[in-house]
C-alpha cells in the first residue's frame, strides 16, 4: 500500500474476488478457452501472493459457479482437470507459506476423485494460520441460502431465525463477510456470488481481465476501499 504513514487504515479482513475475464482474454489472441483460464491459474498465484503481503487474512475466489456447468462439456471436462491438476500441486506450496485452504458449495455435487482432492487439501492444511484460501467451487449464493433453510429445517429448528442462528448453517459460518468483493472484465453485477454474505460487502469493477489481474490491480482495489466511509445503515 503506498498510502502516507499518519493516512493508513485498517485493511479489509476478507477480500473476495469475481475472477471474469478468462475466455474473452484467449478469444482476443486467437487461443481455445481452456488457455485462458490457464492463464488465470497465474493470475490467482499473483494474486495469493499480493494479499498475503499486504496483510489480508482471508481471500475468497469465484472459481466455478453452480451455473458454470451450463457452458461447453469440453470446457467443463477442461476445468475439472485443471483444478485436479492445481489444487494437488499447490497444496504443499501452501503448507510452506502457512496458508489454509478452504471450499464452498456444493462439494457433493463435483466428481468423486475431485471432492477427494479438496477434502485432502484442507485436511493437510487446517492446522494453518496464515492467509485463510476460500476457494469456492459449484458455487451458487441463493443454493447456499437454500441449503441453510434446509439444513435448519433438519435440525430440528422451530423458533423463528434470527441472523446470528441462520448463519450457523452457512457453508463457511466462521468466515466473516466479506469488506470488499472486487470483479474484473468490466461487469458490474455480483453473479450470484455470497449473496447472503455481501449485504454490506464494498464493489469494486476494473475492466482489467482476469489472466491480466496482478499486485497493482488489488493494490488500487484496496486504495479505493480505504477511500470509502463504511455506515452499515446509519447516518
Amino acid at each position: 500500500m503506498n498510502l502516507p504513514e499518519g493516512e493508513k487504515k485498517p485493511l479489509p479482513s476478507h477480500v473476495a474476488i469475481i475472477m471474469d475475464g478468462n475466455g474473452r482474454w484467449a478469444k482476443k489472441r486467437g487461443l481455445p478457452r481452456i488457455m485462458g483460464h490457464h492463464a488465470g491459474v497465474r493470475a490467482v498465484e499473483r494474486t495469493v501472493r499480493a494479499a498475503r503481503d499486504a496483510g489480508i487474512k482471508t481471500l475468497s475466489l469465484y472459481a466455478f459457479s453452480s451455473e458454470n456447468w451450463k457452458r461447453p462439456e469440453k470446457e467443463v471436462l477442461g476445468l475439472m482437470g485443471l483444478f485436479r491438476l492445481i489444487i494437488r500441486s499447490k497444496v504443499d506450496h501452501l503448507l510452506l507459506e502457512g496458508a489454509r485452504i478452504r471450499f464452498a458449495g456444493k462439494i457433493d455435487g463435483l466428481p468423486s476423485d475431485v471432492q477427494d482432492i479438496i477434502r485432502e487439501a484442507e485436511e493437510k492444511t487446517v492446522e494453518q494460520v496464515g492467509l485463510q484460501l476460500v476457494i469456492c467451487l459449484n458455487y451458487g449464493g441463493r443454493q447456499e441460502i437454500l441449503d441453510a433453510v434446509n439444513r435448519a429445517t433438519a435440525s430440528g429448528e422451530t423458533r423463528p431465525l434470527d441472523e446470528k442462528t441462520f448463519r450457523k448453517y452457512l457453508y463457511l459460518p466462521d468466515v466473516p463477510d466479506p469488506d470488499l468483493i472486487i470483479r474484473t472484465s468490466g461487469e458490474m453485477r455480483l453473479s450470484n456470488f455470497w449473496l447472503w454474505e455481501s449485504a454490506y460487502s464494498e464493489l469494486y469493477f476494473t475492466e482489467r481481465l482476469w489472466p491480466d489481474f496482478g499486485p497493482e490491480d488489488l493494490e488500487a482495489a484496496l486504495n479505493i476501499y480505504h477511500g470509502r466511509e463504511r455506515r452499515y445503515g446509519s447516518v
